[in-house]
């Protein structure tokens, strides 16, 4: 006698505020431009939508990158394709650890089997540019990684200094803007970034699912010198090429309906202009920290480098003492907002509160702080 299979538990039907470090709330447009029938992905009209997703992502991050396309995995994948394709068994890389996802960069170039060289600053702090200058000129490293904008912890880090010592060096420049793309203006070209790589989920505010990326000319053809097969055959930019390029050769079949909805996300973040958007959340997160001071909440990171869209806050004692994960706990179920807790050493005194997207608002952060007081 087969078990009963027990029914789904109900989907919600109430939208919820999502202050936490990921993902944001979607534009009603978004939610609706998934709705229309699929198409195959070798469709001419479907690859008419790649055509565009592909040139109003360069516009957005800045560059003129033919390799630049919408992966489909999430951010963490874009991380691994980067690392993945420009390194190869015993290559030295730099990596700049101002967080967890500096870690993960570690984590995933060792298993590649690169020699890792860390530099390291403490949570909540920038990187030292002229420690990984100085790195980068005693390991030669093949790569240089970096984080631009640490979720785990809300810092902004300086770009320019640390790619031009990477490229004094013969290095490779990889960069996460996974928290920064669409939230704060990104130049790939500008900074001199040979390969990058972002989410949809969190300042571009569609739903998770694709991993922006580009690669430049400089690192595709470093890809394609390689002595080595890349160790992902799904990652491989140079079969990835195949389908997303010109020859429209089948790789995989692409998440058709996600393409739909990133389509109408860079559309609405065109139609709002990348300047009025970082004010917006600029506005928003001084917004944040004013209102929540006097409920005793203080900001971790400085503010010469605090990340406009996920600001990390220290928690006051009263919450301190209830248990920061009840009271969050809490606030999703009395009020319908979501923030997050803190990651690694952090876990358990601040709280990562998001301001994304479409969420970076002001009333949002009067929502918020109402539902505190």
């Amino acid at each position: 006698m087969t078990a009963k299979i027990p029914a789904m538990k109900k989907l919600p039907s109430t939208p919820r505020l999502l202050l936490g470090p990921g993902p944001s709330n979607v534009n009603p447009r978004v939610l609706e431009a998934k709705r229309p029938p699929l198409l195959g992905h070798l469709d001419p009209l479907y690859l008419q939508i790649m055509d565009e997703v592909q040139e109003r992502l360069r516009r957005l991050i800045g560059t003129e990158n033919a390799m630049t396309l919408p992966l489909s995995a999430t951010g963490s994948a874009g991380m691994e394709a980067c690392l993945a394709n420009l390194l190869e068994r015993g290559d030295a890389i730099v990596v700049g650890v101002a967080g967890v996802f500096g870690e993960r960069m570690c984590e995933v170039a060792r298993r590649i089997g690169a020699e890792v060289v860390r530099v390291e600053a403490e949570m909540g702090t920038a990187l030292d540019p002229a420690e990984l200058v100085a790195a980068i000129e005693r390991a030669s490293p093949a790569v240089v990684a970096f984080v631009h904008a640490e979720t785990s912890t809300g810092v902004l880090q300086p770009v320019e200094e640390i790619a031009a010592a990477a490229h004094k060096a013969g290095a490779m420049v990889v960069l996460d803007c996974v928290t920064s793309l669409g939230g704060v203006p990104v130049d790939i070209d500008g900074w001199g970034i040979d390969a990058a790589y972002s989410g949809t989920q969190k300042c571009l505010s569609c739903p998770p699912g694709l991993s922006p990326i580009t690669f430049s000319e400089r690192a595709v053809k470093r890809v394609a010198g390689r002595e080595t097969p890349v160790q992902s055959w799904f990652l491989d930019i140079s079969l990835l090429a195949g389908y997303y390029g010109s020859e429209r050769i089948y790789h995989h079949t692409a998440p058709i309906s996600a393409i739909y909805a990133i389509a109408e996300g860079l559309a609405i973040i065109e139609e709002e202009g990348m300047e009025v958007r970082a004010d917006r959340h600029r506005r928003a997160a001084e917004a944040l920290v004013a209102s929540l001071a006097p409920l005793g909440f203080e900001p971790l990171v400085a503010e010469a480098h605090r990340l406009p869209s996920l600001t990390t806050m220290r928690l006051p004692e009263t919450i301190l003492q209830e248990g920061e994960a009840q009271v969050r706990r809490r606030l999703l179920e009395e009020q319908g907002i979501e923030v997050g807790g803190g990651l690694g050493k952090l876990a358990g005194s601040v709280w990562r509160i998001g301001l994304m997207g479409e969420n970076a608002r002001e009333e949002n952060v009067e929502r918020l702080a109402a539902a505190l007081r």
